[in-house]
């Protein structure tokens, strides 16, 4: 696997669990939080396991790939969420959830070709 293509997965995991946590937030500030339940469930759940895989690439853990596996289903499935909602905050989630989920599977292929 190339050093940068780690050290980048690495960064968009960080932004990632940073856009969500920011997210989460903002949804609760919402008129309706009720409507954005399922946003921030899926915000806080993508944080935690984005900052888990950026721990586990780091360490070089030999889960690294499943972890990064199930981080960009959890990403994706995040991105998914927020995009449905027109607020800005949701619409940069969506954003970097789309980025890690496009790092980590960049990752995991360069691990298997490695």
């Amino acid at each position: 696997m190339q050093p940068n293509t780690l050290q980048a997965s690495i960064e968009k995991c960080f932004a990632c669990a940073a856009a969500c946590e920011h997210c989460a937030t903002a949804c609760l500030d919402e008129s309706d939080v009720a409507m954005m339940k399922d946003c921030i469930k899926l915000d806080m759940d993508c944080a935690d396991m984005c900052r888990f895989a950026a721990s586990v690439m780091a360490r070089g853990s030999a889960f690294a790939g499943d972890v990064c596996t199930l981080c960009a289903g959890i990403c994706e499935a995040c991105a998914a969420e927020c995009g449905k909602h027109d607020h800005d905050h949701c619409q940069a989630c969506a954003e970097a959830c789309k980025q890690c989920a496009e790092a980590c599977r960049a990752m995991m292929a360069g691990a298997e070709a490695g």
